[in-house]
């Protein structure tokens, strides 16, 4: 029985789904004004993670992931390269649709962009207002009337008073208190076309959270099972969220809230303000990218994550050991008995919290009995476990002789060096031979020398 931590509640509960074998899920995605970086790579693969385990334990997933293609930041980075808002937003998708695919993330079910749900936003603001939960300000802005929601503060735990006394912000003499929020943006003179849609409140764009309520409510319905997200969106974007929602339509919005853990650079949160973000892509010019979804899933989805050179040298030696292990054993096809030893403890490490620490840790433990006891059986259980976590679906070779960014080292002169040291033990050039043997080490080569001959991978 799945057990998940709500962030609603702040303890694990037991799964229950609205419908029997049914799973609704969204999960906040990406704004796209710029490449990808590793805390996006952490909220793909978490929730990837998640819909997979889901549907290896026999739920229908329907997995809807939004793209927030309109904002301010769009609109300055479009404004800023001369280009349209169309070509920027459609340029960063499909980088972003790249880095995912690379990470081993499958496609969500549904990739909804807000730019073609205004309408929907406009009906679900009409409705706030009707229900005399939002306004029409003098500026031409839409606000939602934060105090006349009943439990507002329920996600994040944060009380109206407390947000009052921690109001740092000038005063906005168009809201009617301090802490509402805009729903509908008047559109400025010095903002372009394109970034500007028509609506009952005048021409304008829709504020960044009502943007996720209509989109998640059109796919899912007023009500669904999963929400998810980062943890940096449970204050304010996700309580907005509630509000909104439940505000237009009168029941409860989701049932489950999770959130993944920040991402630290020197125990520090990585962030575009701070300067210490690293972008999927120059991550992957050091690293193989199943070695950087291994680095995310090997940590629990809710603990920080720390990211450094050194974590992710660790995490690819300890990738190496299980293609190493599966290598030594070929792996026979098999069909996963959940009822075997190591998939018993792998499903109940998955079933408590999604803990894919725990679940790893089996993989190795699968890993060494497989090849303690040269068992093709074990080693396809080990391949078809990890398979479940989006791992180890590569030829073992094809992992372990992976070239990664634009290395001097390909496969070619790699195996020009291994002939010519073959040469050189054939003339007992041994000084040669360990020459090359060194020059290869140097660069990361490791050779295996056996009764067929020398084998080779990228250490």
């Amino acid at each position: 029985m799945l057990n998940l931590y709500n962030t609603l509640s702040r303890e694990k509960e037991v799964f229950r789904p609205i419908v029997p074998g049914k799973v609704n899920m969204y999960v906040c995605g990406m704004t796209v004004y710029d490449y990808c970086h590793l805390g996006h790579a952490r909220v793909m693969v978490v929730f990837d993670m998640v819909a997979r385990w889901l549907r290896a334990s026999g739920y229908a997933v329907d997995y809807v992931r939004n793209i927030t293609d309109i904002d301010d930041k769009i609109i300055k980075r479009a404004l800023e390269n001369g280009e349209s808002i169309n070509a920027l937003t459609q340029r960063f998708i499909d980088a972003m649709n790249e880095d995912a695919d690379a990470l081993g993330v499958l496609r969500p079910d549904h990739e909804p962009r807000a730019t073609e749900f205004v309408g929907a936003m406009h009906q679900m603001i009409g409705r706030l207002i009707d229900n005399g939960l939002a306004y029409s300000a003098p500026n031409g802005d839409v606000y939602y009337a934060v105090r006349k929601f009943d439990g507002y503060g329920k996600l994040s735990g944060k009380s109206l008073d407390d947000l009052r006394a921690g109001e740092r912000v000038d005063v906005d003499p168009n809201k009617q208190d301090p802490l509402d929020f805009v729903l509908w943006k008047a559109a400025k003179a010095d903002e372009p076309a394109d970034a500007k849609w028509d609506s009952p409140w005048g021409a304008g764009r829709p504020g960044w959270h009502i943007e996720c309520s209509a989109m998640s409510c059109h796919h899912l319905g007023a009500h669904f099972d999963i929400h998810g997200g980062g943890a940096d969106l449970q204050f304010p974007h996700h309580e907005n969220e509630i509000a909104q929602s439940e505000g237009a339509s009168g029941q409860r919005y989701v049932n489950y809230w999770m959130h993944n853990g920040f991402i630290r650079v020197d125990n520090e949160k990585m962030s575009k303000s701070l300067g210490n973000f690293f972008t999927i892509r120059e991550v992957l010019k050091k690293y193989d990218a199943e070695v950087v979804r291994f680095f995310i899933l090997r940590a629990h989805y809710r603990s920080p994550l720390n990211y450094s050179d050194m974590h992710l040298d660790d995490a690819r030696n300890a990738l190496t050991r299980l293609y190493t292990a599966l290598k030594a054993v070929p792996a026979d096809a098999v069909t996963l008995d959940w009822q075997s030893p190591y998939a018993a403890r792998f499903k109940a490490a998955m079933d408590d919290d999604f803990n894919t620490t725990e679940a790893v840790a089996v993989l190795f433990d699968l890993a060494h009995e497989a090849n303690r006891q040269q068992s093709p059986a074990l080693a396809g259980e080990l391949k078809a476990l990890a398979g479940v976590l989006g791992l180890l679906g590569r030829e073992p070779q094809a992992f372990l002789q992976a070239e990664v960014g634009e290395g001097e080292w390909s496969a070619e002169r790699i195996e020009a060096a291994i002939a010519a040291r073959k040469a050189a033990r054939a003339a007992k050039n041994w000084a040669e031979s360990d020459r090359i043997r060194d020059e290869l080490a140097a660069a990361g080569v490791v050779l295996e020398d056996g009764a067929q001959g020398t084998g080779w991978r990228r250490g």
